[in-house]
């Protein structure tokens, strides 16, 4: 099927279901004084559930989203058959404005592009303008989630890079973080230099130097003491690891029995994902009505929340298999380093990811960059790829400007 024109449309049978199960809800007893050191807090759940029965206009969200241009294309994946994609495909007034593929991750989707779009997209003689495609990832928001198993990382790429090629994009960047992270950096490997000519990250997660892999980092590594504020990072990193990473290692590992609750209970979804929403920004001010369009949009995804978790088990298995996702790759990449990033690690760490050309440490900002922060992000994009950047016209011909 070629492209076909895309509005969010949520039937009224859908909705008055979700009100059903609302009015329904059982909701767990609470420890007395913990916060949310147990999870999330039974009074932030009550207030959301209340909203979400009774205040909150899905239409209005629903209208707000269409303001996006959005559209459906199938993409043939290699060993899993045809899958339709869900996608914002915003173009710049610039003709030769660069393009640039957005990865979203998880509990992300599409909308967590809606803040950078507006900017990236923007013309002026000082900056220059990309054409944005924000897809959603197989088994999120729109599009459709495969049906066979082991459908990994290679897979995820191929559908990103095959969209692009498909939208005339033969050459193109790309920026993500957390999956969009991962997807990013095989895309690199993949298809870098051919058709993708540079990524930036906001997800700056790499491994120590290695003698066999980096042998001048890594002696480099050896001599260089970590200063204090990488000690700090590390002990983030160590801290989220033993307290926070839980989720991982259940999705990784038993997907579908968490599917159920996911699927069934939009009481357990909210629970689910407003835990990470809050506790992995850096103090972003949420609406509720901010949650629950984000939330409202796994719950009326095509193929179910359960979908998307199902990339934890895939790619964990992905990686016990080999190096797919792990391997540097020469095309310019930028970094971007916010300070309640999930993960942090020593800057000679991220630099093992690739061929990095610029890197950009800020002072607020946590997991969700591209929603929290999203001047900033689009500022280092920009300088990326600005007259003078490291990879100013990596791009034929798509350098930006008018």
């Amino acid at each position: 099927m070629s492209e076909q024109p895309f509005k969010v449309s949520v039937s009224d049978a859908d909705l008055d279901l979700l009100r059903r199960k609302l009015d329904l809800v059982r909701l767990p007893d609470e420890l007395e004084d913990v916060g949310w050191d147990y999870g999330t807090p039974l009074s932030d759940v009550k207030r959301l559930v209340a909203r979400w029965k009774d205040g909150f206009d899905w239409r209005k969200a629903e209208e707000k989203i269409n303001e996006f241009p959005q559209f459906t294309r199938d993409i043939e994946v290699d060993g899993f058959g045809t899958l339709n994609i869900h996608y914002l495909h915003q173009k710049s007034a610039v003709e030769n404005a660069v393009p640039l593929l957005f990865v979203h991750g998880w509990p992300g989707h599409f909308l967590e592009a809606q803040k950078i779009i507006p900017l990236l997209t923007s013309a002026s003689g000082e900056h220059p303008s990309f054409h944005v495609v924000a897809l959603s990832l197989p088994g999120y928001g729109f599009s459709e989630a495969p049906t066979k198993k082991d459908f990994g990382l290679a897979q995820y790429a191929e559908v990103a890079n095959k969209l692009m090629l498909a939208l005339g994009y033969n050459e193109y960047v790309a920026q993500g973080g957390d999956w969009g992270h991962a997807i990013s950096r095989t895309l690199a490997e993949l298809y870098g230099h051919k058709y993708v000519k540079a990524w930036h990250t906001n997800f700056p997660f790499g491994t120590a130097p290695s003698l066999t892999k980096n042998p001048f980092r890594y002696l480099l590594y050896m001599v260089t003491p970590y200063s204090a504020e990488e000690r700090a990072w590390l002990a983030q990193t160590v801290k989220f690891q033993q307290t926070g990473a839980g989720y991982n290692r259940l999705q990784s590992t038993r997907p579908q029995t968490l599917g159920y609750s996911l699927a069934d209970s939009p009481v357990g979804l909210v629970a689910w994902i407003y835990e990470k929403l809050v506790t992995w920004t850096d103090g972003y001010p949420w609406t509720d009505d901010e949650v629950l369009t984000w939330i409202s949009i796994y719950w009326f995804s095509r193929a179910g929340p359960a979908a998307s978790v199902r990339i934890y088990m895939e790619v964990a298995k992905d990686r016990a298999k080999g190096t797919l996702g792990t391997r540097y790759s020469t095309i310019p990449l930028g970094l971007s380093y916010f300070p309640k990033e999930l993960v942090r690690v020593p800057q000679a760490w991220a630099r093992t990811l690739g061929n990095v050309v610029q890197e950009s440490l800020h002072e607020h900002g946590g997991h969700f960059a591209a929603y929290e922060r999203p001047e900033e992000l689009s500022d280092d994009v920009r300088k990326m790829f600005a007259k003078g950047g490291p990879a100013h016209g990596v791009v034929p011909g798509k350098n930006g400007y008018a």
